[in-house]
């Protein structure tokens, strides 16, 4: 009774001791930290349950409107932004993430303190958008796309939004204002 019970334990810690503790802040593809691109509304409060859950109500609910849903630290550092796919449904899952911490970080290691010379040199740019003051970068490997300051760009770029802009014309430099994972 007791070799079988010493077996078990025995058995029991190298199994938990095994196991791949999930990083609370790397971004992959079907995942921003704990969240998935199947967590569900109703399950943001027990997944940041450290962490203060702002959920704000618009107003506009009935026109269509998503209500973000603010994740801050309990110090007041804000780290992420959610947008869940229908307004007011604790089973909507979450459609979009901002990713506002630099502590967040792709498999490749960009975060928000990264520059778009980072960006080019990690992922293939399939797209560059230019609107009033930001410039988004999209890319062809994931589900994400960095916005980029205007301010970051020469004063040439700044206030024409027809303008089409390259990715020879982003300086190497210029800093990841915020990022996006989409769902």
């Amino acid at each position: 009774m007791k070799q079988t019970l010493f077996t078990l334990l025995v058995i029991s810690i190298i199994m938990t001791s095994c196991q791949k503790e999930i990083d609370p802040f790397l971004i992959s593809t079907q995942s921003v930290g704990l969240l998935t691109d199947s967590t569900q509304v109703k399950d943001i409060k027990t997944i940041f349950a450290k962490d203060s859950v702002v959920t704000k109500i618009a107003g506009d609910e009935f026109l269509g409107n998503v209500n973000d849903i603010e994740i801050y630290e309990k110090g007041g550092k804000h780290l992420l932004s959610l947008s869940p796919k229908q307004a007011l449904d604790s089973t909507a899952t979450i459609g979009t993430v901002k990713i506002i911490d630099s502590r967040y970080k792709t498999e490749k290691g960009l975060n928000t303190l990264s520059t778009f010379s980072d960006i080019k040199t990690d992922y293939k740019i399939s797209n560059i958008e230019n609107t009033l003051r930001n410039v988004v970068v999209f890319v062809n490997d994931n589900n994400m796309y960095f916005t980029i300051a205007k301010q970051e760009l020469p004063a040439n770029l700044r206030f024409d939004m027809t303008q089409d802009i390259e990715a020879i014309q982003i300086p190497g430099a210029a800093k990841i204002k915020f990022f996006m994972v989409g769902w």
